[in-house]
């Protein structure tokens, strides 16, 4: 039995520590860390990450995961120290939902908040600090941000440039 228990202990530990790796991200095409380069997206990622952010269902799953969270924080005394999980969380809902066509990444240790990734213009980047220091618990924001407007894709260009114009004949 105890053989049992201490296996089942190292395996939720082991859970919880992988799980805690991850970053959140406002995208799926935002970097996967706070250390990795931010790549220009594309157009056509730009558009996608912007229609998601802006359709209403979305924008009510972002503002519910926000609320839930805080209610959860407030039911367990309101703590100003949060979880560093929960901040990650808050944090890129509201990017998410405030800057449109981003690809953000944000990770939080201590109070800390970090975000990295691109955003189309300098409006975008300008809204970053204020928009994270919202969420209650945020205590220093560090904005690792490009801002890249985003660029038509090269495979698309490239195929584009490659084909030629046939004259259209009538062979009656």
């Amino acid at each position: 039995m105890k053989k049992l228990t201490a296996l089942l202990m190292g395996s939720f530990l082991l859970l919880g520590t992988v799980a805690c790796e991850n970053a959140a991200r406002t995208s799926t095409s935002a970097p996967g860390g706070s250390n990795q380069t931010a790549e220009t997206p594309t157009v056509e990622n730009a558009q996608a990450n912007q229609k998601d952010a802006q359709s209403e269902v979305r924008k009510r799953q972002l503002n519910e995961d926000i609320r839930a969270r805080e209610q959860r924080n407030n039911v367990t005394g309101g703590d100003a120290m949060r979880a560093d999980g929960d901040l990650e969380s808050e944090v890129r809902s509201k990017l998410e939902a405030n800057l449109p066509a981003s690809q953000l990444t944000v990770m939080a240790k201590d109070g800390v908040v970090t975000v990295s990734g691109t955003v189309p213009n300098q409006p975008q980047y300008d809204r970053i600090d204020p928009l994270a220091k919202e969420i209650k618990g945020v205590g220093q924001v560090v904005v690792n941000v490009a801002i890249a407007p985003a660029q038509p894709e090269k495979e698309s260009q490239s195929k584009t440039e490659d084909k030629q114009v046939k004259p259209v004949t009538n062979n009656n």
